[in-house]
């Protein structure tokens, strides 16, 4: 009687291939992020650039971008497999947990990009599949190892980051123009400002994990200078759109508007005696209230 039993633990204790874990490998809040902001990019291509959007191409862009997402986040959990294992927030995913084997995701990542690169390079345009290789590739094989060894891997993965929504305009219009470029760089610049708060508020549990990033390299009044100066440079990249003609009066005065509040956010950081903890989290808040608006200024903006 005991044999059958304990085979059958043995068996129980197995890793398997679950759907919720696959789904877990591909980041599922990050890539429906990721697909909004290249949606946005479609939109802008088509309201500001009289771009011709078929239903194939809308498709196929948000597909091949979900695809393309998915497999570079599932790549870079098979590589931080070890590190997820040291931080609270990520110890629970599949591969720390040995839910799953490191082979299985690995074959999901590269399986996920490879689908990609056809739907975008048939379904769309030769450039944005470029855009999107170029993309995984920057997040998987430079920003993912980088974070190990220096602080400045926050602007490489800024990169890939930003473009997304450079994926929607290329989508429309096969070219990245001026209007492109700043879209890439308001993701660009938002980027350093919200993940040097998150910094911040979890530099112990970074440390822990192996991963070097700027409070524990230069310090926190570093930091907070850092996250003012970004943040000035992304309202300033944020007002572009305009003399490009892409935007016009009211999306001025609400860019101008979250823009001060951004800002007014960050230079309380600034202040003698503030907490760090509760600062950074206010940031970090402030900063997603700010993206999601100031995209939505810009969709609507007549």
């Amino acid at each position: 009687m005991t044999q059958p039993v304990t085979e059958t633990l043995t068996e129980a204790a197995k890793p398997s291939i679950r759907v919720a874990d696959l789904v877990a490998l591909a980041k599922p809040r990050i890539t429906l992020m990721v697909v909004i902001t290249t949606a946005g990019g479609l939109w802008l291509a088509h309201r500001a650039a009289g771009a011709k959007l078929t239903a194939a191409t809308v498709l196929c862009t948000l597909i091949g971008t979900a695809c393309i997402v998915a497999g570079a986040n599932a790549l870079n959990m098979v590589l931080e497999r070890d590190i997820d294992g040291r931080m609270e927030r990520t110890k629970r995913r599949p591969l720390p947990t040995r839910r799953m084997v490191p082979k299985v995701a690995l074959w999901f990542g590269v399986g996920m990009s490879s689908i990609a690169v056809p739907v975008l390079l048939f379904g769309v345009n030769s450039l944005t599949a470029f855009l999107a290789v170029l993309a995984n590739v920057l997040y998987v094989l430079a920003y993912t190892p980088l974070k190990q060894r220096s602080h400045h891997a926050l602007l490489v993965g800024a990169i890939p980051g930003a473009i997304p929504p450079l994926l929607g305009w290329t989508a429309g219009t096969n070219s990245v123009s001026a209007a492109g470029l700043v879209l890439f760089g308001v993701l660009f610049f938002w980027q350093v400002p919200h993940f040097l708060a998150i910094t911040l508020f979890r530099k112990g549990e970074y440390a822990r994990a192996g991963l070097v990033v700027a409070p524990n390299v230069v310090g926190d009044p570093i930091v907070r200078h850092h996250i003012v100066r970004w943040t000035l440079a992304l309202v300033a990249t944020s007002l572009l759109f305009i003399p490009l003609g892409v935007a016009h009066t009211g999306y001025m005065i609400c860019a101008l508007v979250l823009g001060a509040a951004f800002v007014a956010a960050g230079l309380v950081g600034l202040r003698k005696g503030k907490g760090t903890t509760k600062w950074a989290r206010g940031v970090f808040a402030t900063s997603m209230f700010y993206l999601v608006l100031i995209f939505a200024a810009l969709m609507i903006d007549p």
